[in-house]
């Protein structure tokens, strides 16, 4: 007999247990709340599908920070080769970049999305949309709301909830499960932003000039932590991959009342070799032309130094030590509509080995509704592949295990 799975959310993580449990045999049907698939991955391949990252597995873990001793094994099950060779087989041929980072060469989502949904469509996977899920049934039940506002209670041998985090909520993933779960004793950390920007009170005169425009190769410290990367000025205040990448440190203490950091603007110099270029220059000179012929700082960088100190020292130690180690006390993260990813969602202690809820045995959680995070660079998509790839496998296991002794349902093994 041919066993059911339904698959609630059809993103990466929900459309690769599909494909898994599909070749083994099993009858898939993906329900998806949105009017189309994978929404929030087609957003993330516009800039550069960033599929995974190069750099060596121990590294790679500690990405994850305290959530990596539960994802080690699910991740070193699908390690980034394994990702790689997917999208591979998909004709989406993948090469490493200058930073490591690992992309499609087509750098866009949508051509390994379509040959997906084709294999997936070969393999008789139904897609419905327009379904939004709203809770359980009886054992082995799911109840959707249709686009014609009726209820429908779909009876399936397995399910796989992947309903993504909060973040980009325009795009299907609003936490919407949250309650649903914890009303079913499925314990879940609250959610949060991550990979998320911090507000700061700019100038009228700064933010009409230069929002949206990137402070490059930069480095920012807080506490112990320094990161090298990019910053973008926004209109509430900073975001990018350098902030991206202290957003858990961060987020709390900035909430909390403010964070300081420290931002080096010229992080390939050292504080010496500024002040001998600055004292070079003529000191009739403005100050800004003085920086621009010495270091070649730009002029963002240079306005942001006068931002946050309108009296700026012209003395070339001074003002080195300041270009090396800009304070900007951060206020509140930005909120969940412009994160790029969530922090918090299902406790692992609430899901087994196999990712199947404790609370609901024949259920599974997979994806970012888990509670993990990890800054961008290919770290989320790995974690959204694989965590898939390791709930179809807990899946096949629930489907193939023996009926002795056991007065619950128990369905035939898949072919």
């Amino acid at each position: 007999m041919t066993r059911r799975v339904t698959i609630v959310g059809a993103g990466p993580t929900g459309l690769i247990a599909a494909l898994r449990l599909a070749e083994a045999g099993a009858a898939v049907t993906v329900h998806e709340r949105m009017p189309s698939p994978a929404r929030k991955f087609l957003m993330a391949g516009r800039g550069g599908l960033n599929l995974t990252h190069s750099e060596p597995m121990e590294r790679f873990l500690g990405r994850y920070g305290v959530a990596a001793p539960r994802l080690q094994a699910v991740v070193e099950s699908f390690p980034p080769d394994a990702l790689r060779a997917f999208a591979d087989a998909f004709g989406e041929t993948t090469f490493v970049g200058s930073s490591g980072r690992v992309f499609p060469k087509s750098m866009k989502a949508s051509p390994l999305l379509r040959a997906w949904l084709r294999r997936l469509d070969a393999l008789g996977v139904t897609l419905v949309t327009r379904h939004e899920w709203i809770g359980f049934g009886g054992p082995g039940e799911d109840r959707f709301r249709t686009p014609y506002g009726t209820i429908e209670t779909i009876k399936a041998d397995a399910t796989l909830l992947a309903l993504g985090g909060a973040s980009w909520p325009r795009l299907g993933a609003d936490g919407r499960f949250v309650p649903i779960l914890e009303e079913a004793g499925v314990a879940v950390t609250p959610l949060a932003p991550a990979n998320v920007g911090f507000s700061l009170p700019w100038s009228e005169t700064f933010r009409d000039r230069f929002a949206g425009t990137p402070l490059k190769n930069i480095a920012v410290s807080y506490k112990h932590e320094r990161v090298r990367g990019e910053a973008m000025i926004a209109r509430y205040g900073i975001e990018g991959g350098a902030f991206y990448a202290l957003s858990s440190t961060l987020r709390e203490n900035a909430k909390a009342g403010g964070a300081e950091i420290a931002i080096d603007l010229l992080p390939q110099l050292d504080a010496a070799e500024i002040a001998r270029r600055i004292a070079r220059q003529r000191p009739t000179e403005s100050l800004s032309n003085r920086l621009r012929k010495a270091v070649k700082l730009a002029p963002v960088a240079i306005n942001l130094l006068r931002e946050t100190r309108p009296d700026l020292p012209r003395e070339p130690e001074a003002l080195a030590a300041l270009i090396k180690a800009l304070p900007l006390r951060l206020g509140p993260p930005a909120g969940l509509e412009r994160a790029i990813s969530t922090a918090g969602g299902v406790a692992f202690d609430a899901v087994d080995d196999q990712l199947m809820l404790r609370a609901r045995p024949g259920t599974f959680v997979a994806g970012e509704m888990l509670d993990w995070e990890a800054p961008t660079g290919g770290y989320l998509l790995q974690a959204c592949f694989a965590t898939g790839v390791a709930a179809s496998d807990g899946i096949k296991a629930w489907l193939a295990r023996p009926s002795a002794g056991t007065s619950e349902f128990v369905p035939e093994p898949l072919a």
